[in-house]
């Protein structure tokens, strides 16, 4: 299926899909921001706990897949995290289908998806991803703290956001 910044996502999650996003995660981060094995393997533990909660309750959130004949383009996840608590997961354009449009349009899916379930949404990511967090603050969310980080192969600042819906 080929996804264009105009097209529709899919939601449906089909076998290879969570080692496809992994796998994504992995080699994207690896390349473009030199993070090791050691974050792909901390991304495969948290996707793997999404599908097996959303296999028995798929109310625990939904994932957003957009993908072209190379494989995923993009991804988004929102997944319930208490009552009326969402995180922002996996959120990733490949370098290749940037500055199309797409990464707006899975954040504002997912945000819309968030609106209608939670009062509050949290996320982590680091301080060199400037583009997403400028689509993040630009919607609300705010730096709750910020911490140097070197578990994935080279030090960061991980950077905890929360947005409250009002």
């Amino acid at each position: 299926m080929q996804v264009s910044a105009s097209s529709d996502f899919r939601t449906d999650i089909r076998p290879g899909d969570l080692g496809a996003v992994v796998a994504f995660q992995g080699r994207e981060y690896g390349e473009q921001y030199g993070l090791d094995y050691r974050f792909e393997a901390g991304v495969a533990r948290a996707v793997a706990e999404f599908g097996i909660a959303h296999g028995a309750d798929p109310s625990i959130g939904r994932m957003w897949l957009a993908e072209d004949e190379q494989g995923l383009t993009g991804c988004i996840a929102m997944t319930r995290e208490g009552e009326r608590q969402g995180r922002v997961r996996w959120f990733l354009v490949a370098r290749r289908a940037r500055g199309q449009g797409l990464g707006r349009r899975l954040f504002d899916e997912a945000m819309a998806y968030a609106r209608e379930r939670f009062d509050t949404l949290e996320l982590e990511t680091f301080s060199e991803l400037t583009t997403a967090a400028a689509m993040y603050r630009a919607v609300g969310f705010e730096v709750r703290d910020q911490r140097p980080q070197s578990d994935w192969g080279r030090e960061i600042q991980l950077q905890h956001y929360e947005l409250r819906f009002d």
